[in-house]
C-alpha cells in the first residue's frame, strides 16, 4: 500500500487529484496513472468518491468535469455493491463527441465500495477514420464486361476472391479439401480451357502446377 510520501509523489504526476487524496484511493492512483498514460489523449480518467459525492482524481481530462465538481451520481451507471467492472456503455459530450466509458468500482480495505474510476474514451477520432474507410469500400460499379469477360486471368482471380469470400476462409491458410473446392468452382466457370490456366490458378491458391493438376483430376472424377 502505498504511504503519504507515495501518494503524494503519485499525485503530484496527475492532472489534478484532490489533495490530500483520501486514503481508500491511495492503492489505486498508480494504477489510474497507468491507465492515463496508455491511452493519452484519447481517454479521460475520473474517480468519484461515492460519500462525498464529488469528484476527486481527473486525468487527461476530455470532459468539462474537474475536481471538487459533483459527481452527480444520478448520472452514474448504476451499480451494487458487488459489482465490479460496469460497460462499456455510450455516453455523449457537451461538444457532441460519442464517448465509450468503462467504469469500475474502487473498494477499501476492508472491501466496502468507496468510489467509482470511469474510463472515457472520446471515439470521435476513431469515428472520422471509419467514415473515411466507409467512403473507400462504398461499392463501386460493375465491371465493364467489355473490359474484362475475356480476361480469363482476371477472372480466375475473381471467382477465387469471391469464393473464398462466400465461405469466409483466409487464402493463405487454405486447406486441401478447400483447394479442391475452389478448383471445382474455377472449372465450373469454364476458366481451364485456356492455356496457362493452371499455371495462374496455381498462383491464386499457392499451390505448384502439379497440385492444380492433381485437384483439378480429382473434381472432375
Amino acid at each position: 500500500m502505498l504511504d503519504e510520501k507515495s501518494v503524494s509523489d503519485v499525485s503530484s504526476r496527475c492532472v489534478a487529484v484532490k489533495s490530500p487524496a483520501p486514503k481508500w484511493l491511495a492503492p489505486h492512483l498508480a494504477t489510474c496513472e497507468a491507465i492515463a498514460a496508455l491511452l493519452r489523449p484519447f481517454a479521460e480518467v475520473v474517480v468519484h468518491d461515492f460519500r462525498r459525492d464529488r469528484i476527486v482524481g481527473i486525468w487527461n481530462p476530455i470532459s468539462e468535469c474537474k475536481v471538487g465538481d459533483p459527481s452527480r451520481t444520478e448520472e452514474l451507471p448504476p451499480h451494487s455493491d458487488t459489482d465490479g467492472v460496469i460497460g462499456p456503455y455510450p455516453k455523449v459530450l457537451a461538444d457532441g463527441r460519442r464517448v465509450t466509458s468503462v467504469s469500475v468500482v474502487l473498494r477499501n480495505a476492508k472491501g466496502a465500495s468507496r468510489g467509482l474510476l470511469c474510463i472515457n474514451l472520446d471515439r470521435s477520432p476513431f469515428d472520422a477514420v471509419i467514415d473515411l474507410l466507409g467512403r473507400f469500400a462504398t461499392p463501386v460499379e460493375e465491371r465493364p464486361a467489355v473490359l474484362f469477360d475475356k480476361d480469363w486471368r482476371e477472372q480466375i482471380s475473381l471467382v477465387v476472391d469471391e469464393e473464398c469470400r462466400r465461405r469466409h476462409l483466409r487464402r493463405d491458410r487454405l486447406s486441401r479439401a478447400q483447394r479442391l473446392e475452389l478448383v471445382r468452382a474455377l472449372d465450373e466457370h469454364g476458366l481451364f480451357a485456356t492455356r496457362n490456366a493452371v499455371a495462374h490458378a496455381g498462383r491464386a491458391l499457392g499451390v505448384s502446377r502439379t497440385t492444380v493438376y492433381a485437384l483439378l483430376k480429382e473434381a472432375r472424377s
